[in-house]
């Protein structure tokens, strides 16, 4: 007899299309979503509202670190170690992954920080040192920053066989550069994350170090240059932690290699994993993280600035007028705070008053550099200061069923949002326009050091 319906045939057991075949394919299906989804759960969409709402800035955050720089700060701010100026949660984060997320041993780095920071004169080093010889420092020390990396970091480059320690130290101090050293630090912080953030829309706190060792042998390391190494390496681990994320060490010999793969085992595995030591065919590696156009001639890259070379240049988007009277006006209007899970409808509310604000700042800006709208001016203006067409997009991540929309804002207390007053758009509008069109000076490179931030002193 003929089968004539499809409903009538017969399924084997072993039929992959059986129903109870369909049936386990789908609830492996649906344990493999569940699983997805906790992972999911464990990382935070956050949105930075210290910055423009139009830049829609991400800061994708881990839970388990969330929970941990939140019991941190409750016990900084028990001790009395936690200025409101360094209530920040990023900054506890790097001082806990520094220490391994070993509370008591990051309380005493914390507090050993601020105690140096105030004996040092970190907090006003920005204004008050002058280091006036940077230009013949720089001949017989090239380094400095240079462009941005594919996922907008700063990208720092040191040419270390071509330094020259004695000629060096005829024209400075070990004090004198420790002191410039410092000052790059709190110009990274204060002007060049905050606008390489801006230009990625990402949150940005760390570089991608070049080292070129080319030439380098033992004239290079005199009695002066160990200390001056020493210290700066000492300053970038204690109090500046984690703020490296790769170093590409190129034009590695032999001899380099060797010392290299001996020096390695003592490191911690983290540390010797941000290090990547590379010989003479290097370009096509520094090429995978950093686009050609940032990326100097001499290293592989197209970028051939003519005013004082790659180096003396100091390209990059913190250099920007449109970003950095951004980043003044928002530093004046109040200190960077934080608060807590909104609604939905505190965030549409809290969309308003960014607007507001944004639209204040934009009218200082628009009205220092043309009698053009504010509406014309706005995001246009904005997104041509920020066009780097070379950046890896921001990675989206989706929100799990119980997540919630968090923000930081530099504007608001830990009870709601921003209140933008007359008074305070005001205080925005003097100080945008007390920034200098130049706020970096090109001649200004930061000096991190050949051992950036590794978290110990077996390198040096």
């Amino acid at each position: 007899m003929s089968v004539s319906h499809a409903e009538d045939v017969e399924i084997s057991p072993c039929d992959p299309n059986s129903e109870d075949d369909r049936r386990r394919r789908g609830m492996g299906s649906l344990r493999r979503k569940a699983i997805h989804a906790l992972r999911k759960r464990g990382r935070r969409r956050r949105v930075d509202f210290r910055y423009p709402a139009a830049m829609s800035i991400e800061d994708v955050r881990d839970a388990e670190e969330e929970r941990a720089v939140a019991a941190f700060r409750d016990r900084l701010a028990a001790h009395g170690l936690l200025p409101d100026k360094h209530d920040d949660y990023h900054m506890m984060l790097r001082f806990l992954k520094a220490r391994k997320f070993d509370s008591e041993k990051a309380m005493q780095m914390w507090a050993e920080m601020l105690r140096w920071r105030k004996e040092f004169g970190a907090d006003t080093i920005l204004e008050e040192f002058e280091f006036d010889e940077l230009d013949d420092v720089l001949r017989y020390y090239p380094q400095g920053y240079h462009g941005v990396d594919r996922e907008g970091r700063p990208v720092y480059i040191e040419r270390l066989g071509k330094v020259d320690p004695n000629k060096l130290m005829q024209i400075t101090t070990v004090d004198r550069y420790i002191k410039y050293h410092v000052q790059e630090f709190e110009r990274a912080f204060r002007e060049r994350f905050p606008a390489c953030t801006l230009a990625a829309k990402r949150h940005i706190d760390s570089t991608t170090t070049i080292l070129d060792v080319h030439g380098v042998g033992l004239k290079n390391f005199s009695k002066t240059a160990r200390e001056l190494v020493h210290r700066m390496q000492k300053i970038d681990s204690d109090y500046y932690p984690e703020t490296l994320h790769q170093m590409y060490v190129v034009n590695a010999g032999s001899g380099f290699k060797l010392i290299w793969n001996s020096v390695k085992g003592f490191l911690d595995p983290k540390t010797s994993s941000k290090i990547h030591v590379l010989g003479t065919n290097y370009q096509s590696r520094l090429l995978e993280v950093i686009d050609k156009s940032e990326l100097p001639e001499f290293l592989g890259g197209s970028c051939a600035c003519s005013e004082g070379g790659c180096l003396g240049s100091n390209k990059g988007p913190w250099n920007d007028h449109v970003i950095l009277k951004l980043i003044h006006s928002m530093r004046s209007s109040s200190s960077m705070r934080e608060i807590k899970p909104v609604s939905d409808s505190e965030e549409r509310s809290g969309s308003s008053l960014r607007a507001e604000k944004l639209k204040g700042m934009i009218s200082d800006i628009s009205n220092a550099e043309s009698e053009s709208d504010v509406d014309e001016f706005s995001l246009s203006a904005v997104q041509r200061s920020t066009d780097y067409s070379f950046l890896t997009p921001v990675s989206e991540e989706v929100k799990g069923s119980d997540s919630s929309t968090f923000c930081s804002c530099e504007a608001c207390d830990r009870k709601g949002l921003p209140d933008v007053t007359p008074a305070s758009s005001q205080a925005i509008q003097q100080s945008s326009e007390m920034v200098p069109k130049r706020l970096t000076s090109p001649k200004h490179p930061s000096t991190i050091g050949w051992v950036n931030n590794l978290g110990t002193s077996s390198f040096s």
